[in-house]
């Protein structure tokens, strides 16, 4: 039947010319005769099933022996049709009416009864079937595009703000496949499905226009809820775990310190009274877990480090007591569930928002985190806190800045913000002090110490016995006035390294080891560990703690262990805190190498008598204060207020900055504009170091504590003016030394990248521009406004 209307097609294209009348006739014919076939074929003798899509057809004839009829009728007239066609086209000669004539004659001989009416309902049905099909075309657009894409057919927008799009096309059509996580989000080798993932899960490309944006709701930001002190730790001991020594180290340690951590709770309650945030927290503390090889726990009663432990043990417990929502995660498997990483090798974004306002981890916890989170760290990085023992610099964070200048070293290379690091001493202003807490004593404790101290007892500060090698000369002659006590590890035979004249308990337990510095008159330091939590607790329990003195300081650039860390400190002693914040007659540093000295020190220590001191800010109310300080007012996600604003001059008001009486040192005008800042800017303290002065030092001088974060206010040129600077140029570059003032050009430097604020560094070519503050007596990390 298809062969005999492609006949009558073609006969009517081979009509001469002149027949065009009649031509016209018989294609209108045949086109109501092909309706009707298509029509028995797909319309009226046909059925759509519920699934089929909207262009499906399924010819299924349900007329039988009536349908066969008829297309055997229409098919006898076509071929009737053709052949009188056939024998008209050779009647050149004869009249248009005659051959009209002819077709009529034929078409009544052959045209059955009805048929012509059928076949004009057959064309008006067809006419309503274009009008559906038309808006079924115009509603169905969009899918279609999707499905054209499964064939290649989505074409790659064209938008400036968004110019990686055709790479990131690129690399998805060539590796897809790497990670199962593209395909968890619905990739499957389609333009289109790449362009929605670029789109919708990653923001490499524009919104689809043809995409329905709202099948995604906009997420609402979830009600604020109040925190409150809470004294029970019970719950927090569940969600430490077991499993590992370290862990239980760190519960045995929450366990002990648990009430005074409540009664510290009660105190910062009464003096804070105010309506606290309670945030979702999550802690992943990185070192313990598996992957990063976990070399901590299994030294926990071998004589390995403690002081990490020790540190993260009292951060989960002043997170809790604070009264966050703390969630714990020591492994991988912990990590994905907590934070919704999808299946996969760690290529794709979290699969929703981050379900926490705040990540405490560690160096090993964050370079997990950008395994597994993909391109959502970039996005939520500014919600985590990395603690870390020795610092961060910012010269050594800054990526591009680091690898251009030598600074890059295995860790750092973050281009975090320098606050978002947090160490376990104030060593560091360009980093956040965390902290840990030494156990307090009472009146009563502390009387009772002093009563039964027992004036020629020294304990070596040691566990491991090569820490004892080369240290004969100076314990020779501390044995000469002390009896000495170690606490040395071994398994079955003395360690050889420690001398005989030495009584050595072996390692012992956090309490025996208190009791122990409770009686003794002095505690010494062989140098290593660096910076430790030991002395602070044997100062605690009233020893006077004895250190070497390191000349030159250790740093980076000369000594192993500090090679490698994103920090130019230069480490005076074994303890700088120590030495700095706390001094005589607590803490005593002498060169342990001039055996007169060492001597000499020795008999004016058993001629002094100590109280046990704690350093506010190493109790568990310090702790509590400075972490509630931290959690509430520091913000690295929120965009800051341009400063300075546009249009602002500094003239009419002389300047930001006034002198404070009797002093080199600058202030915020009080009658200048406000600006949000966290320390405020009442704190604030401008000064100028000398050449070849870090800002640390030049603060130092003025007993005060150089602050990064008010930086921006003080990278001004009316800073220079107002520090008596003759600027012939002024210019703005990326340096970490900047703000600063160049004396043999005569040039002002303006620090271009904030990240690049720093307090540390110094160059004999600089006189730097530097942001100081106050701050609480026992409480550096907080000035006296900040709370």
């Amino acid at each position: 039947m298809t062969a005999a209307a492609g006949e009558l097609s073609t006969m009517v294209r081979r009509c001469p010319v002149t027949f065009k009348p009649f031509r016209i006739f018989v294609a209108g014919v045949g086109f109501f005769s092909l309706c009707f076939l298509m029509t028995s074929l797909g319309g009226q003798f046909t059925t759509k099933r519920p699934g089929d899509l909207p262009f499906t057809t399924r010819a299924e004839v349900l007329g039988g022996q009536e349908s066969r009829g008829v297309l055997r009728k229409i098919s006898d007239m076509l071929e009737m049709i053709m052949k009188r066609m056939d024998a008209l086209s050779k009647l050149g000669n004869t009249t248009d009416t005659h051959r009209l004539d002819e077709l009529s004659s034929a078409l009544d001989r052959i045209q059955p009864m009805g048929l012509v009416e059928r076949i004009q309902a057959i064309a008006q049905n067809m006419s309503d079937m274009a009008v559906r099909v038309e808006q079924i075309l115009q509603r169905s657009m969009a899918n279609n595009r999707v499905r054209d894409g499964a064939f290649g057919f989505c074409e790659i927008p064209k938008d400036l703000r968004y110019p990686d799009c055709s790479s990131k096309m690129d690399w998805m059509r060539a590796r897809w496949t790497s990670d199962p996580c593209y395909a968890f989000y619905g990739v499957d080798g389609s333009d289109c499905s790449f362009l929605i993932y670029l789109s919708e899960v990653e923001w490499f490309c524009p919104p689809l226009v043809w995409r329905n944006q709202t099948a995604t709701p906009t997420l609402k930001p979830l009600p604020k809820k109040q925190a409150a002190f809470q004294s029970d730790i019970g719950t927090l001991l569940e969600q430490v775990g077991t499993g590992k020594e370290s862990l239980s180290f760190m519960k045995r340690r929450m366990r002990r310190l648990a009430a005074q951590w409540a009664s510290a709770a009660r105190r910062l309650d009464d003096k804070l009274r105010r309506w606290r945030e309670q945030k979702r927290i999550l802690v992943h503390v990185g070192f313990l877990t598996e992957e990063s090889g976990d070399v901590f726990s299994p030294k926990v009663l071998k004589g390995g480090p403690l002081g990490e432990m020790v540190q993260w043990a009292d951060i989960l417990a002043a997170l809790h007591v604070l009264g966050h929502d703390v969630k714990i995660s020591v492994s991988l498997k912990e990590l994905h569930g907590f934070l919704g990483v999808p299946p996969g090798r760690g290529s794709c974004p979290l699969t929703g928002p981050l379900p926490f306002d705040l990540i405490y981890t560690d160096y090993h916890g964050l370079q997990q985190m950008k395994q597994h989170m993909g391109l959502s760290l970039r996005k939520h990085k500014c919600h985590i806190r990395v603690i870390d023992t020795f610092g961060t610099e910012p010269a050594y964070n800054h990526e591009e800045y680091a690898t251009r200048h030598g600074y890059r070293t295995n860790w750092g290379y973050w281009n975090l913000h320098g606050q978002q690091y947090m160490t376990m001493f104030p060593h560091t202003p360009d980093n956040s002090f965390m902290g840990f807490v030494a156990e307090e004593l009472n009146e009563t404790e502390k009387l009772f110490i002093q009563r039964n101290k027992v004036n020629n007892m020294a304990v070596v500060y040691g566990k491991d016995a090569s820490m004892w090698k080369g240290k004969e000369n100076f314990l020779a002659i501390l044995n000469r006035y002390m009896e000495i006590h170690g606490t040395v590890y071994y398994e079955t035979q003395r360690p050889p390294e420690v001398p005989a004249f030495v009584k050595n308990h072996g390692l012992l337990p956090q309490q025996e080891l208190q009791q122990l510095l409770r009686k003794a008159k002095l505690f010494v330091g062989f140098g290593f560990p660096y910076e430790g939590p030991a002395p602070l607790e044997a100062i605690a329990n009233g020893c006077i703690f004895l250190q070497p003195k390191f000349n030159p300081p250790h740093s980076s650039l000369n000594h192993d262990f500090f090679r490698g860390k994103p920090t130019s400190r230069k480490v005076s002693s074994q303890h700088p805190y120590a030495e700095q914040h706390i001094g005589r007659p607590h803490v005593i540093t002498i060169d342990f190498n001039n055996s007169e000295e060492f001597d000499a020190t020795i008999r004016e220590i058993m001629r002094i008598d100590v109280e046990p001191f704690l350093p506010y800010e190493y109790t568990c109310e310090g702790m509590l204060e400075r972490v509630h300080a931290y959690i509430q007012n520091q913000d690295f996600c929120s965009p800051e207020v341009p400063f300075p604003p546009v249009n602002t001059s500094w003239a009419l008001l002389g300047g930001p900055f006034i002198p404070l009486t009797d002093s080199r040192v600058l202030s915020w005008a009080s009658n200048a504009s406000s600006f949000p800042s966290w320390p405020p800017l009442s704190a604030l303290r401008l000064l100028s170091s000398l050449q070849g002065q870090s800002c640390v030092e030049a603060c130092q001088t003025e007993g005060l504590i150089c602050e990064p974060a008010l930086y921006r206010f003080i990278n001004i040129k009316e800073a220079f003016s107002a520090l008596e600077f003759q600027c012939e140029g002024l210019e703005s570059e990326m340096n970490h030394l900047l703000p600063a003032f160049s004396a043999e050009h005569a040039e002002c430097g303006l620090q271009h990248d904030p990240l690049l604020f720093s307090c540390a560094g110094s160059s004999p070519k600089y006189q730097r521009l530097c942001p100081c503050r106050d701050y609480r007596k026992g409480q550096v990390a907080l000035c006296r406004d900040c709370l």
